[in-house]
Parts: structure tokens; C-alpha cells; sequence
């Protein structure tokens, strides 16, 4: 039996240990855009440091002005020729609300069969914990196995990546020397089927942004006011409405500047690869929006979008109240590609609003940052090592594809340290992720630390072919 056969072995003979102490890690809420959150975030990162300790790692929970950072390294003195290679992977999850929707605890998952498949329920049973357990469980079989790990490792772990990674550049400056790397592994994407892998090679842009308009006057009645005075959710929802012209273009200046067509190569390639039930995988497209001259997959991969994401003022409870809201809010999030300018995009679409707004009325915004979109060379070794390996253990071919999602680590690590991503997951869209009744199954657990552990010996291969 070969070194990597044993590794397999050991990754499947200790996977009910896996699932159990995985479980565990559910059933902390670690929820980041919640100031009761906070307890969760601290438990989970030191849960991790404990783990990763206990595997062999030198570990340091580092605090930002935010959420911690899990920093771990391997101990082993590194060969001057050694690869050095950083797994990330984030701890924080999604609020959970509306609570009522859940047919399950999100923070007390159990596994449940299921038409004959293992699940388990949990906010963070998808997004992300068990991804980035897939590959700790994948390195601890391997030193197992063989007594050390397969390179110099670095592990990541971040507690802000749902709320737009805001302290994670200055982290990155901060720990510039130990960040260092030949390639970063991304574990925070999904696969193209059930039984399909995929590495992600297109990554979109992301801009939030919070807008909020204030009438001259607070709540007032509406029966006697509502004819004559200025109306925040009317003027907001027509500012809204705005943003899109009939043929699903988004309409205000300068958004298409830096815009390149999708070239007619990637097209025939997204083409060939897929067809609307394959990306919709069950989801409705009815009374949806596409851009004229594009297919869905086109809009979702090639095209930069804007989205409403939420919207809310005056009369928010149960009961009748006729009022006349003073502030009306909405919250936006822009998907950018290639070559879009964040802070630009930001700045268009404030003067976009401020030119809508009546007099009498003032408009205030929150938001800043953002990433851009990144892409990865399909000719990269390291993400050709990774599709070999994916394909051997799910025995079907690698696609190679992009996303309408964004990882702002991704960009950070492109432009800031010159690092290399290569962006894989086992997450399936039906999983639920940031919905309620969020779920994950043991078979994708178990078959992703068995890929983990393919694409390291393969990421070994490449090296010794060029060496």
C-alpha cells in the first residue's frame, strides 16, 4: 500500500471523530456582524487554536481592531527547498434570523439520514467550518501517516470574512513575512455538481454600501401629512427603481468604463461546460433580471451587477401604524469584474443618489473598501496539481469556472503579497448557505479531506517534475 493509500485509510477511519468534533465547532455561534456574536467568535478561535495545536502546529490566536485571526505554522525546520503553502479558511457565519424558519437548531447540529444520505444542520455547517475542517482533517491524516507534514504549512483562519474582511489588510501588512508563500489555498467555494469538482479561476469584485435618506421632518402622521410632505421610502424606492434601465443594465454614469466584453473564447468555453438547469440547480430564474445580449451564465460570471439587498423604514411591526417615516434605508451590494475600480464605482453611484434627492432632503451613506475582482491563470501549476487531484478522488473531470460570489482575501493576497489563490470547495448550492435549515452531509466531509490529501501529494509531484 502506497503512503498516499495510507493517508486515505486513515482519513476514513477517523472519520466519526471528524464529524464529532466538526459538530462541536457548529455549534458555536460564532456570528460576526452581531455584537452578541462576540463571545461566539472568541470560543471559536480558541476551539481552533486548541485543535490545531494538538495536530502539531505552532499556533497564535492574533487579536485585529475586530475579530481575531487564527495564525498557525508547522514546526518542522523547512529543506531550502521546501514549497510553502497557506490554507485559508473563516470561522464566522451568518446571523441565523429568521429563526422561525429553521426546522433544525442552527447551534446544536446532529447528524440525521435522510434519503439515505448523513446531514447535518447548522448555521456554518456549509459556509465555512466545514471546509476549512476538510483540509485541517486532510494535514492531520498526513502527519499521522507520515510524521510530518508534506511542506512548510501556513493556516489562516479569519472570524470576519462575512462581514467584508475589514481589519484583514492591515493583518496581511502586519504579518506580511510569515504570509510568504508559494500558492495560497482558498477553501470558500462550491463544487459544479454532487458528484462534479470544481476550482474557481474567476472571482468577482464586491462593494457594500448603506443609503439612507432623511426626510426635514421625523415620523409624522400620515392622514395628515402624507399628501404634502417628503416621503423617505418613496423617494428611496424611485432612486431604487432607477438603477436599472428595461434591458437589466445598470444605468448611471461611468458603472461600464472599465469594462471589457466578455471575449467569444469564454463564452464558447462556459458554453460548452453548461446550460441554465446546471447553474440554476433547481432555483427559479423567473422575474429575474438579465442583461440583454447575455446568457445567465454570462450575467453571473462575466458581468458586474448591483443587487438590493435590503430595504426598511417607517412601519416595520405588527400592527397597523400610519406614519410617515423620517428616514428610509436600503443596503446595496455591487458584484464588480475585471478591471472595475471599487472606490469608483462607490463614488458614481453617490452621485447617482445625490442627484435624485429633492430639496429638503439629505442623503447619508455608509461604506468603504471593497475588493476587486481577481482571476487565476488556467496554466497555473498549482491549480493544474489541484484539478488532477480533485479528479482522482471524485474520478470525473475538474471544471474550471467563475462566480457572481467575491473573497476580498483573494485580491488581497493577488495584489498585496503576489501570492497565487487557488479557490476550491465542496459547498453545493442547495446547502442553504445564509438561508435557514443551512446543511452539509458526511459523505462531502469525508470525500473532501480524502481531495485535500490528492492534491497535496499532487502539488508534490509537480514540484519534483520541475526540480
Amino acid at each position: 500500500m502506497s503512503n498516499i493509500d495510507l493517508v486515505l485509510e486513515e482519513v476514513d477511519e477517523k472519520l466519526d471523530l471528524s464529524v464529532r468534533k466538526l459538530l462541536e465547532l457548529i455549534s458555536i455561534p460564532s456570528i460576526s456582524s452581531e455584537v452578541s456574536g462576540k463571545a461566539g467568535i472568541d470560543q471559536a478561535a480558541a476551539w481552533l487554536e486548541r485543535e490545531l495545536l494538538e495536530i502539531g502546529f505552532s499556533t497564535t490566536v492574533v487579536q485585529t481592531q475586530g475579530h481575531p485571526v487564527v495564525l498557525a505554522r508547522s514546526t518542522e525546520r523547512p529543506r531550502s527547498d521546501s514549497l510553502r503553502l497557506l490554507f485559508y479558511g473563516h470561522y464566522d457565519v451568518q446571523p441565523v434570523a429568521p429563526l422561525d424558519e429553521w426546522g433544525h437548531d442552527p447551534f446544536a447540529p446532529k447528524v440525521i439520514e435522510e434519503d439515505g444520505v448523513h446531514r447535518f444542520y447548522g448555521r456554518g455547517a456549509s459556509d465555512s467550518k466545514s471546509q476549512l475542517w476538510s483540509f485541517i482533517q486532510a494535514l492531520r491524516a498526513w502527519k499521522s501517516v507520515n510524521g510530518s507534514f508534506p511542506a512548510e504549512i501556513v493556516i489562516m483562519l479569519e472570524g470576519e470574512e462575512e462581514t467584508g474582511s475589514p481589519n484583514l489588510p492591515e493583518f496581511l501588512e502586519r504579518y506580511r513575512h510569515e504570509l510568504q508563500c508559494d500558492v495560497a489555498f482558498i477553501c470558500d467555494s462550491d463544487m459544479w455538481s454532487p458528484t462534479q469538482p470544481a476550482i474557481t479561476t474567476q472571482l468577482k469584485g464586491l462593494v457594500h454600501e448603506k443609503v439612507t435618506i432623511h426626510a426635514p421632518n421625523a415620523d409624522l402622521h400620515s392622514g395628515h401629512y402624507g399628501a404634502v410632505c417628503a416621503n423617505p421610502i418613496r423617494i428611496l424606492s424611485s432612486i431604487l427603481a432607477a438603477i436599472h434601465d428595461e434591458q437589466g443594465r445598470v444605468t448611471f454614469d461611468g458603472f461600464y468604463d472599465a469594462v471589457m466584453d466578455i471575449p467569444e473564447s469564454q463564452r464558447t468555453q462556459w458554453r460548452s461546460i453548461t446550460d441554465a438547469a446546471d447553474i440554476a440547480d433547481g432555483v427559479s430564474f423567473e422575474g429575474g433580471l438579465v442583461e440583454q445580449g447575455y446568457s445567465p451564465i454570462e450575467a453571473m460570471w462575466g458581468r458586474p451587477t448591483v443587487d438590493i439587498n435590503g430595504i426598511g423604514g417607517g412601519n416595520q411591526g405588527p400592527g397597523e401604524r400610519s406614519v410617515l417615516p423620517g428616514s428610509a434605508t436600503a443596503r446595496l451590494t455591487f458584484r464588480l469584474v475585471a478591471d472595475q475600480d471599487p472606490e469608483m464605482i462607490r463614488d458614481r453611484f453617490r452621485a447617482f443618489v445625490r442627484s435624485r434627492v429633492p430639496p429638503g432632503c439629505r442623503v447619508e451613506f455608509e461604506g468603504s473598501g471593497g475588493s476587486a475582482a481577481v482571476r487565476l491563470s488556467e496554466s497555473n501549476p498549482f491549480l493544474k496539481a489541484a484539478a488532477r487531484g480533485l479528479e482522482a478522488e471524485w474520478q470525473s473531470p475538474t471544471v474550471l469556472k467563475g462566480t457572481g460570489g467575491a473573497i476580498p482575501l483573494v485580491g488581497q493576497l493577488s495584489d498585496g503579497l503576489g501570492v497565487d489563490c487557488v479557490v476550491i470547495g465542496f459547498i453545493l448550492s442547495s446547502d442553504a448557505i445564509h438561508a435557514p435549515n443551512e446543511h452539509y452531509d458526511v459523505e462531502r466531509l469525508q470525500r473532501g479531506t480524502r481531495s485535500w490529501v490528492r492534491i497535496l501529494q499532487e502539488v508534490l509531484n509537480e514540484r519534483a517534475a520541475v526540480q
